[in-house]
Parts: C-alpha cells; structure tokens; sequence
C-alpha cells in the first residue's frame, strides 16, 4: 500500500458520508479521484450523492497480484505429490517427506492429490516467492496439529482444481512445538499472506480452534467453502478479502473476522460478491477496522438467533449461547494446558458479541442481500455505518442497526422485523430509501434519547460518541415505523426536508409517537404519527411547512381511518393506523395557512395502501361529520369540536426545562430501575379557563383535583431487558394534548 493511500484512507469516511448522504445530485462520481483532492470543500462534496461506495473503498485498500487470480498449471514447472493414506510419493525438487509429513521448502508450483489418514503438509520456504499448492482432489487429517501449516514463505497460494472436492480436518488436541505461542492454532494456519483461488471446492473441519486462519493477509478468490469451527470460521489478521465464491460457514465463535487493532489502515473485511451463509455463535462478520461490503447474498445467524437475545453474560461470564468457550486442549509431550477459546489474544473481547455485521471503525454498504438474525445488534459500529444500496431484512435481539457517532441511510431496501430499537446513533441522515422498523422500544433512537436505553437499560448497552447533540435528518427516502417505545426519539433535533414518515407509535402515555429535546424542524415531505396522548409533541413552530395535531377525547380502534381533504372535497390524505390511537399528528406540502380543510375520522376507503397509508386516488367514504379548520398558524391544534387553543409557551426552539407542564424525566429511575421518577408537582399552578387547551408542552389541568396521568412502571426492568408492555385497551390518557417541544422523553 503506497504512503498516499496510507495519508487519504483516513479521509474516506467523512468524504463519503458527505458526498453520499448530502448532495442531490444522480451522476455517479469516483471516491478515489476525490481522495486525491485533499483541498475539497465539504460544499464541493456535497453534489456527490450516489457513489459507489463498495466497490470504490475496496480498491483504495485493496491490492490484488497477478498470482491471486488461478492460473492453469499443467504446462508450468511443477512438482507432483501423491498422498497414499499413510505415505506420500513425490517427483520434483523443494520437498522433504517424514514419514506422513510433507515439507515444502522452496517456492514453486506443487500439485497434490489422494488421502492422508494422519499427517500434514508444511511450507518452511525461506524466500520471498509464492508457494503455490494446487489441490487436486486432497484428503488429509491429522489428529495432532495443523493439516496445512505455513511457518514460513513470501506468500502461499491454495488452488482449488475445478472439478475437484479437497478437505482437511484435525484433532481435539495439538502438539505443539512451542504450547505458548498457541500456533498453529487452526486447520489451515499460515503466518504470512494466504490466498484461495480455482472453482473446486474445500472443506474445513476445525475440531480444536479456529478453520483458516492467515496471520497476515487472507484472499478468497473463488471456489466454495464449507466450513465447522469450534471456533471461529475465517480470520485474517491484517485482512479478510473475497472477490466472490460460495462461502458456508458454521461457528461457535465468530464466522469471518479480521483482527488487527494496531494499525487503521489494516484489520478491515473487504468483499466484493459472493454467497455467504454463516451461522456464528459470536460475530457473523466483524472486524477491526472497517467492513467494506460492495455486493453478494448474506443470510447470517448470530448468538441462536433473536429469540436468544443477550442477556448481560458479563454479569456471571457465562459462555456464549452456542457454546463458545468450549475447554481447549494444547499439549507438548509432556504437559497438558487448559486454555479458553475467548481468552486467546486474538480474541479477547468477542466472548459476550452477537452481532451480525460490525466494524469498530467503519462499515460501508453499496449492495448485496441481506438475511440477518441476530442476538445482539444485526449491523453495528462503534464509529460510522453507510448504507448507500442493497436489500436487507434484519432480525434482531437488540437494535437493527446501531452506529455510535453517524449513520447514513440511501438507497437501501430496509426491513427490520424485529429489534429492541430499530436505528439508533448519534447523528442519523436518511437521504433515500424504503425502510421499514419494528421496535420493541423506539423506531429511531438518536444518542439513547431520554429512556436510558444506552446506559444500562438493555443488553447490548451501546454507548454514544455524543448523549446531548444528536440529530436525524430526513431529505429523502419512505420510513415506516412501528414502535412500542417512542417512534422518533432525539435527544437533541429532528430536521425533515422531504422524504415521507409514518410513525404508528406506542399504545402506552409513557411514550410518544415523536419525541425530541431540541426543535424538530419541517420544511418539505410528509409526516404522520399515530399513538398515545401522554407524551405526545408536534413540530416546531420554527418550521416553514404547516402541521395540525388531532387530540380525541377517547381511544381510537386500529385501522380507524383518518382523512384530510380540502375546501373542494379533493382527497389530500388517507390513513388507516395500524394500532390504537388517541393523538394524530400531520404535516404535508398541501396544507396552507389561511385555506380551509376537511379533518374526517372513520369511514371506509377503496384502494391500495402502503403500511396504512393510502395512495390519494383511493376512494374514501365518510362516516359523520368532519372537523373544520383552517390554518392560521404553523401548528394547528384540533379535537372533535373544532380548532383548540395552543401557546407557544416555551419559544421556538426551547427546551422548557424546568417550566411548567414539564413531562417526568424517562431516563432516570429509581435504583431498582423500575419505578420512574414522580410527576412534578403542580398543586401552585393556577387553573386553566374552562374549555382552553394548555400551552404547547404542558398538562392540562381539565378541572379541579384532575392530574396528569402516572407514567406507567416497568420500563426498564432490574435485568435489563425491555418491560411487558401494558394493555392498550384503556391505557391512552384523556387529559393531555400534543405538546411543542416539551421536555422531549
């Protein structure tokens, strides 16, 4: 890797997620003529939407030789080994056979064939050429270390014959020449660069650690893989690269992994295509650094899946759900040593992760399919993630997807059918796009919002880069989101541009379809939550495209429609939510201040929908009468009577701590972490004239002795896991209205 690409490889992230996720432009740039720009401005950047960001990434850290790619052997110079179960034949120079052991001491071509019952091949070629050994229909085991052993060469090349099926396996239990290096510590084991080429096939049965293992760089070319490890499957120290192949892979540690922690411009996964079917009981793929994925099919099983969701096994270091952490036997000749598995110095820290896909630094999507079930997060970064294309179902035991510091969302295909929160970072930028979540607790969580979900209110317990500042910003793109917790939870701003955003949020008051602590400003795109009254809020008054928030004065059936027409009776909107309901809350291009509109609930509709949301050409028949209105304001508060009273009580863009009318606190709680905090007390507040709406962000005091609801408890349970959520049959109170910017919970 030459020292510019060094220099401009720390650039990338931050290029790419302005030139992906802020621009408007469609012409496809190339990221590498931009790294080589150091005097870009984020403005120059910013028309740079669609890049391609796998395959553009992969070829600034990736480098492939002539001899990575298979070549034809058979009018080359080459050395013939046969394997006859318990000796072994050759013809050619640079071999040294003991007994079943076959050493390659120089560079060259070596082709082997047949059967070995118990022994090995071992490179201990001491010049910096490639060792190459074409496997041409090879079976070996070896029962008391590495089948394929490389101590020494410039580089070792596995060919894989077409035609051709090759497997190795080992023993329970390695003798080994030095019990504290633990090396050789895999079926294949190699300390310096591997690579896997041809269109045969390999099978690697790994009954004492790890299957293949590079401890600098690995390459899988082509070919198919079938993989068991009691252990973890593939792992490359300074990298993992697959230009394509089919690739399966069964674990009880971590599937594909690269591990260097030393230096940022190595331990990175890098795959181009490929099929890939991994059930891990760590990590599916994770690495180090960054996860570049450009294309391929990925169906992937982490920790036993999402029903066995982590459990915080850091408070009793329990092993892993599939058993990861099994006793490991290494021995010399004389002694015995039990170590663990997860205590090895490659792998330290994955003993407690599930996770499908994670990056440390970075993880960057450009296409590909994706079939995820998780225990723990199904993608996940402790830096930045950048999806920019691909179809993905995720199933998760915690979060969907979770990023400490960004997210980036493009033009992805995005279904999440289960999670306990279903995106979550601190800064979240949604440009394009069909995304579809289903929460347990919040759709979209922005710097663990007000819920304590970061900090000891969950198993994965992720932390963020910042827990005050965070924002979602939504230009582009359809988000469709089903959560019992809070459907949009910042704590810090929402700002929506375009795009369209349906929120059918909790049945519960101690959760609101949209919360946020800073301002949530909209100036284009559709918006519609649906849910509970207790915590509900609106946009703010800052915002430049118009809202109205519907309070009944009892719950509302699922799938009870709601219409907007306008003066002409032209339909405008047509909403059917998916759960019970008693706060609506609408912002779209069509409303206008100083028109007039029709606000219809019920009724009965023909035509097609999408999550609830009806496409305007759907014939709508009413049922009763509709609530007249006509926008004078930027936010338009109504109930079944007509347009109600609201004031902008804490000023634009205010937080109102402290003020009146402030909802309790989510994110504290008692010690035990079950009760939540009390609800402020408002004996010395004065009364509210009969028939008024209290002022934006506070309760309503709707005759004497009545008081705002308590919150329900449970929310974050004592061991972590999410609460039982209550009944929604009643459960919706009748006492407050949508609140502006409220202390956001």
């Amino acid at each position: 890797m030459n020292k510019r690409l060094r220099k401009n490889i720390r650039l990338l992230g931050m290029i790419v997620c302005i030139s992906l996720f802020t621009g408007c432009s469609n012409k496809k740039t190339d990221i590498a003529s931009q790294t080589q720009q150091e005097t870009l401005t984020v403005e120059e950047n910013q028309s740079n939407k669609e890049n391609t960001i796998g395959e553009s990434l992969i070829a600034q850290v990736v480098n492939y030789e002539e001899d990575d790619y298979y070549t034809s052997w058979e009018n080359t110079v080459a050395a013939t080994i046969e394997l006859k179960e318990d000796q072994i034949s050759f013809e050619g120079n640079g071999v040294k056979v003991e007994e079943s052991t076959l050493t390659i001491e120089k560079a060259g071509t070596y082709v082997i064939s047949g059967t070995l019952a118990d022994g090995s091949i071992i490179v201990d070629a001491a010049d910096k050429a490639a060792v190459r050994l074409v496997l041409n229909g090879v079976d070996i085991n070896c029962t008391t270390t590495a089948p394929v052993y490389v101590k020494q060469a410039g580089k070792v090349v596995l060919s894989l014959e077409e035609g051709t099926t090759n497997r190795f396996t080992d023993g329970e239990s390695y003798i080994l020449e030095d019990a504290s290096s633990d090396e050789p510590n895999a079926t294949i084991f190699s300390k310096d660069d591997l690579t896997i080429n041809g269109k045969g096939s390999l099978e690697v049965i790994a009954n004492y650690n790890n299957a293949i293992t590079s401890k600098d760089t690995l390459k899988l070319m082509e070919g198919t893989l079938q993989i068991e490890a009691v252990d973890d499957g593939v792992m490359g120290k300074d990298a993992v690269i697959v230009k394509t192949g089919n690739v399966q892979i069964t674990a009880k540690g971590d599937g594909i992994k690269a591990t260097n922690d030393t230096d940022e411009t190595k331990g990175f996964v890098a795959i181009e295509d490929g099929n890939f079917n991994i059930v891990a009981g760590a990590d599916g793929i994770q690495a180090k650094t960054n996860v570049y994925i450009a294309e391929g099919t990925y169906t992937v099983e982490t920790g036993g899946e999402s029903a066995n969701a982590v459990k915080k096994q850091e408070q009793n270091q329990v092993a892993g759900p599939m058993g990861k952490g099994q006793t490991k036997v290494s021995t010399t000749a004389t002694q015995v040593e039990d170590t663990t598995a997860t205590t090895t110095t490659e792998n330290t820290d994955e003993s407690t992760s599930y996770k499908g896909i994670k990056g440390s630094k970075a993880i960057y999507i450009s296409g590909g399919t994706f079939t995820l079930n998780t225990a723990d997060d199904s993608i996940h970064s402790n830096d930045t993630i950048a999806i920019s294309g691909g179809d993905m179902t995720l199933t998760s035991g915690d979060d969907g997807i979770h990023a400490d510091t960004q997210l980036n969302i493009g033009e992805v295909k995005l279904t999440i059918t289960k999670s306990y929160e279903g995106l979550e970072s601190s800064e979240i930028n949604i440009t394009s796009g069909e995304i579809n979540v289903m929460a347990s607790d919040d759709g979209v969580n922005i710097s663990g919002g007000n819920d304590a979900s970061a900090i000891n209110g969950r198993p994965g317990q992720n932390s963020f880069a910042n827990t005050e500042d965070g924002k979602l910003t939504i230009s582009g793109g359809t988000l469709f989101v089903d959560a019992s917790g809070d459907g949009l939870d910042a704590n810090g701003s929402i700002e929506m541009s375009g795009g369209t955003v349906v929120v059918n949020g909790p049945t519960n008051d101690g959760n609101g379809a949209l919360d946020y602590d800073g301002s949530f400003n909209i100036t284009g795109g559709v918006f519609i939550a649906a849910g509970s009254a207790g915590m509900a809020q609106v946009p703010s008054s800052s915002s430049t495209q118009p809202s109205i928030a519907m309070t009944y004065s009892a719950n509302k059936q699922a799938g009870e429609m709601i219409h907007l027409a306008d003066s002409n009776g032209n339909a405008l909107l047509t909403f059917a939510p998916t759960k019970a309901y008693r706060s609506v809350v609408i912002s779209i291009p069509e409303i206008k201040t100083g028109e007039s509109y029709s606000f219809y609930t019920g009724g009965s509709v023909a035509g097609n929908a999408t999550n609830g949301l009806y496409e305007t050409t759907a014939a709508y028949t009413p049922e009763g009468e509709a609530v007249s209105f006509t926008p004078t304001d930027i936010v338009t508060y109504l109930s079944e009577s007509g347009v109600t009273t609201g004031n902008s009580g804490f000023g634009p863009g205010g937080n109102g701590g402290g003020g009146r009318g402030e909802k309790p606190d989510k994110g504290a709680a008692t010690q035990d972490g079950t009760t939540p905090p009390a609800i402020p007390d408002e004996s010395n507040r004065p009364a509210l004239p009969e028939g008024t709406m209290p002022s934006e962000g506070t309760m309503k005091q709707g005759g004497e002795g009545m008081t705002p609801p308590e919150k329900p408890t449970g929310e974050k349970g004592a061991n972590g896991t999410p609460p039982e959520k209550p009944s929604t049959e009643g459960n919706l109170d009748t006492t407050t209205a949508p609140s502006e910017n409220s202390s956001a919970q």
